[in-house]
């Protein structure tokens, strides 16, 4: 069989074997995403009119919209923080000789393979209303607590949130301290540096390792709506009232302008925060070079 000169051998086995990939990608995600794009610009699925941005100024005018918008963004940029200093520090932890350390990187690996329903189980077990942990409060004579009703639904969330992936974070942030040459170390010590300037070595050479991991945390943190919606339903408190709830709501009502225009600019919001990240971490590779 001969190809044509500009195509190799290779390059035509690579993209025979890509092809299912692509093609599935293509047909669930991207067909449907672009789809949805285009359907947010008008005022029906069905013969449909063009109306502009006229689904988008609608959205932004409602308050359930703004609601679920600040909640999301608060919560990631409280949880993500909050995951890359533990797992970070659980990493430099588990690097050194701490006892059971073997077990305690299985400890927190384990939520990884946990199916979702399940994990949920388990926290319904410790937060629900008649729950383990309002079971000491009675015992100890403080009044119960309806955790997923209350202001606190936004703690328990960003636990469970934490609890799920931070096995995940501190896997690749412990691979990244044991890339770091030793001899870095050796010539520090040599040097007469102390904890800090060792720890400021370490957190240099993390900083490409610290970028994936926080656009992996941040594309995390949008997959927590599984967790809230089999914890708290549809409608959950107003503080744990995120965009993925909105639009779910949106489809169960079959509003499907609002909820393309809001999956649009959920995804548009993404689409500027990884590629500001990209940016900065090329900026330091140029630094670095």
């Amino acid at each position: 069989m001969k190809f044509p000169a500009f195509l190799k051998k290779d390059t035509v086995l690579a993209l025979l074997f890509l092809a299912p990939s692509v093609g599935g990608f293509a047909l669930f995600y991207a067909i449907p995403f672009v789809m949805g794009l285009v359907y947010s610009f008008m005022d029906g699925t069905m013969d449909g009119k063009f109306v502009g941005l006229a689904n988008y100024q609608e959205l932004l005018a409602r308050g359930s919209f703004r609601n679920a918008a600040w909640n999301t963004a608060l919560f990631t940029s409280v949880s993500v923080p909050l995951m890359i200093a533990i797992s970070l520090g659980l990493a430099l932890l588990l690097n050194g000789n701490v006892f059971f350390r073997q077990w305690l990187r299985t400890a927190y690996i384990l939520p990884l393979v946990v199916p979702v329903a399940s994990i949920v189980l388990i926290w319904q077990i410790g937060f629900d209303w008649n729950g383990a942990l309002n079971g000491w409060l009675d015992r100890f004579g403080i009044q119960r607590i309806d955790w997923m009703k209350s202001e606190w639904a936004i703690v328990v969330i960003t636990a469970i949130y934490i609890w799920k992936n931070i096995g995940y974070n501190m896997i690749l942030f412990l691979a990244g301290v044991q890339a770091i040459p030793e001899s870095y170390y050796e010539i520090a010590r040599l040097e007469g540096a102390g904890p800090f300037t060792k720890l400021r070595i370490t957190l240099v050479y993390l900083i490409p390792t610290m970028f994936f991991v926080v656009l992996m945390s941040i594309m995390n943190s949008f997959k927590v709506f599984r967790e809230a919606y089999l914890l708290a339903g549809g409608y959950p408190h107003d503080s744990i009232y995120m965009l993925q709830h909105y639009m779910n709501n949106m489809f169960l009502s079959l509003d499907i302008q609002k909820l393309t225009a809001a999956a649009s600019l959920m995804v548009g919001c993404i689409m500027i925060i990884a590629l500001g990240l990209f940016r900065m971490e090329r900026g330091f590779r140029r630094f670095m070079e």
